[in-house]
C-alpha cells in the first residue's frame, strides 16, 4: 500500500548537513565503529522517467495520459496517476507500460483508440477457443495515419468527405482487378474476383451498421435516399475502414479455414495496392 504524501519526509531535508557539523582533520577515525557500515551499497539504476513527469501509460489495451508520482528505480517501476481519473486507479506499472509524452507516442495513442473503436469486439474474439479462424490483417503505417487524420477531421473539425467520391469504391475495385491482370500477365483468377465481389458486398451491408461515425449518418441518409449502392458513392477512406473491420466480420461468417487463409493473403495484396496508389485513390474533397 502506498504511503500518504503527508507522512513522507522530504528527501532533500533528510540529507541536509547541520550548520554545527565540524568535519575537522582531528576526528579520531579509529573510534568510529564499522559495524553499522554496510559492506556494499546497492547501485541505483537510472530510469528515463522521473517524479512529476507527464507520461503516457497503457491500461487495459488503451493509452492514457498520466503523471509519475513515485519512481522505484531498483525494480524499474513507476507509481502513476491517470489524469482525470479517480485516485483509486493509481497503480505501479513497469517499463513495458509507460511511454514518453511526445508526438510519436501521441500518434500511437490516437491510432490505438481508432482501431479499438472500429473493432470493439476484438478482445472478445481473442478469448474464443477457435482463435485459428481469426485472420490477421496488417494495415500499412501510411494507411493507418490516413485513418487517424480523417477521424480528426470528422470528430474534431466537423469535416466530411464530399460525396460522391471519385474514384468510388466500384472504380477502385475495377482498378485492382486490372492491376492483378497486368501483374499476372493473364486473366484474373476466380479468387481475385471473389475477393473483390466480397468486398463490395460487405461494404454495402456494413457501411450503415458499422463503418460510419455519428456525424456522418445524416450525410449517408441523404446520399442513398434514391437506393444507390454505397459502393458507387463512397471512396477509399470508407473502404479502408471496412478492411479494418473484416477480421471481426469474417470470424462471424461461415467460412472454411482454408478459404480464410487465402482471403487473408488476397487482402494483404489489396492493401499493398491501396498503399502504392494512395496519392491517386485518397483524393476526396471535404465539406
Amino acid at each position: 500500500m502506498r504511503s500518504s504524501d503527508a507522512g513522507v519526509t522530504d528527501v532533500n531535508e533528510s540529507n541536509t548537513i547541520p550548520d554545527e557539523y565540524d568535519a575537522t582533520p582531528e576526528t579520531n577515525m579509529d573510534a568510529v565503529s564499522t559495524d553499522a557500515v554496510p559492506e556494499s551499497v546497492p547501485e541505483l539504476k537510472s530510469t528515463p522517467f522521473h517524479e512529476g513527469e507527464k507520461v503516457l501509460a497503457y491500461h487495459k489495451g488503451l493509452i492514457y495520459e498520466a503523471k509519475v508520482l513515485e519512481v522505484d528505480s531498483m525494480k524499474e517501476r513507476f507509481y502513476v496517476h491517470y489524469l482525470g481519473w479517480n485516485q483509486k486507479w493509481d497503480e505501479w506499472i513497469g517499463m513495458d507500460r509507460i511511454l514518453k509524452y511526445n508526438e510519436e507516442n501521441l500518434q500511437k495513442q490516437k491510432e490505438l483508440e481508432i482501431f479499438t473503436n472500429l473493432n470493439p469486439s476484438v478482445t472478445k474474439i481473442n478469448k474464443r477457443k477457435n482463435i485459428s479462424k481469426v485472420i490477421g490483417i496488417q494495415i500499412p503505417q501510411k494507411l493507418k495515419k490516413h485513418l487517424v487524420t480523417y477521424c480528426e477531421y470528422v470528430t474534431n473539425m466537423g469535416k466530411l468527405v464530399k460525396l460522391p467520391c471519385s474514384p468510388n469504391i466500384d472504380d477502385i475495385l475495377k482498378m485492382y482487378l486490372e492491376h492483378q491482370s497486368n501483374k499476372d500477365l493473364g486473366p484474373v483468377g476466380p479468387s481475385d474476383e471473389e475477393t473483390v465481389n466480397g468486398l463490395r458486398c460487405y461494404f454495402d451491408k456494413a457501411l450503415p451498421a458499422r463503418l460510419l461515425y455519428k456525424n456522418e449518418r445524416q450525410q449517408y441518409e441523404e446520399a442513398t435516399k434514391n437506393h444507390i449502392s454505397p459502393s458507387k458513392i463512397y471512396g477509399a477512406e470508407h473502404l479502408l475502414r471496412l478492411v479494418v473491420k473484416l477480421p471481426e466480420i469474417l470470424y462471424n461468417a461461415n467460412i472454411e479455414e482454408e478459404m480464410l487463409i487465402e482471403l487473408q493473403y488476397n487482402l494483404q495484396d489489396f492493401l499493398r495496392f491501396l498503399q502504392n496508389k494512395q496519392s491517386f485513390l485518397f483524393l476526396s474533397a471535404y465539406e
